[in-house]
């Protein structure tokens, strides 16, 4: 739907007249299931893009102020929520705003960044996870069974035959459905991607978007040793966790999964690291 400044102001000044003052502004980068502004210099406003992702407001507000105690990194904390209008019918979020440049390959040493990203991520899976939401359609199975994907996946490589090595895609696939995480489920935050990893300095320096957290199996976050280090930090990453064989079949399959479904997106970008993914991939194979 379309979500304006416009909009936006509405909703603060109705809801939270004592922020109907700050400037409102989209941030630069806003994502794809909420659509993002800047309230003043200190928060965001943070609006679910459809009904299918109104629930990650709720889950967010319960669930975030306890995982952040815990964490030596700042992520995303709630400071209020919105409630739906006429003109939009959602829960909604205003939250803390956290300083920092999105990663990209130019702005980090990958190899340092490869073992702080991992240091986070046996941090955020440390925390107790008893009573956490368990994947399911709420998040996108992030967490759960891989096999959810199973159709979806080879119906995109049929569409690729002649593009890719589709005998290889399809033995990487059914090894990554051979195993199961066997011990207890862990925190997953569902969407380790740089969009959502923030740097300063050269170092991570935050973590966003938790909208499709849950527990389970934590192979999903791992999925970025291929679609976004190279051989020698991807190396670094995986000694870093130190997770069994099986549990990277999985990660690579959460990766291989996401770049075929997007390998002839229309949007250059995503097309080309769905691309540089699958190249990862089969030469790590």
């Amino acid at each position: 739907m379309n979500i304006s400044v416009e909009l936006v102001e509405n909703l603060i000044s109705e809801q939270f007249p004592q922020w109907k003052d700050l400037k409102i502004e989209p941030v630069k980068n806003s994502g794809h299931d909420n659509r993002t502004f800047h309230l003043g210099e200190k928060m965001t406003v943070r609006l679910p893009s459809g009904k299918a992702y109104e629930p990650q407001v709720q889950k967010e507000a319960k669930w975030l102020p306890i995982l952040a105690k815990n964490l030596a990194l700042p992520i995303t904390e709630p400071v209020a929520k919105g409630h739906p209008t006429a003109d939009y019918p959602f829960v909604w979020s205003i939250n803390k705003w956290l300083s920092g440049d999105t990663v990209n390959k130019n702005n980090i040493n990958l190899s340092l960044f490869a073992e702080e990203l991992a240091n986070f991520l046996l941090e955020f899976e440390s925390i107790s996870a008893s009573n956490g939401p368990i994947a399911g359609p709420h998040n996108f199975y992030r967490g759960g069974d891989l096999r959810v994907y199973d159709f979806e996946t080879k119906e995109a490589l049929q569409k690729l035959k002649g593009k890719i090595n589709i005998e290889k895609c399809q033995l990487i696939w059914q090894q990554a459905l051979l195993s199961k995480w066997e011990s207890e489920p862990v925190w997953v935050h569902g969407d380790i991607a740089p969009g959502n990893l923030l740097v300063q300095d050269g170092q991570l320096a935050g973590v966003i978007d938790f909208g499709i957290l849950g527990t389970g199996d934590p192979s999903c976050d791992l999925a970025m040793a291929w679609t976004f280090f190279d051989k020698d930090s991807r190396e670094v990453f995986i000694k870093s966790m130190n997770l069994d064989k099986g549990t990277w079949n999985r990660a690579k399959g959460w990766a291989l999964w996401k770049a075929l479904i997007t390998y002839n997106s229309l949007d250059k970008n995503i097309s080309e690291n769905a691309r540089f993914t699958v190249d990862a991939i089969l030469n790590d194979a």
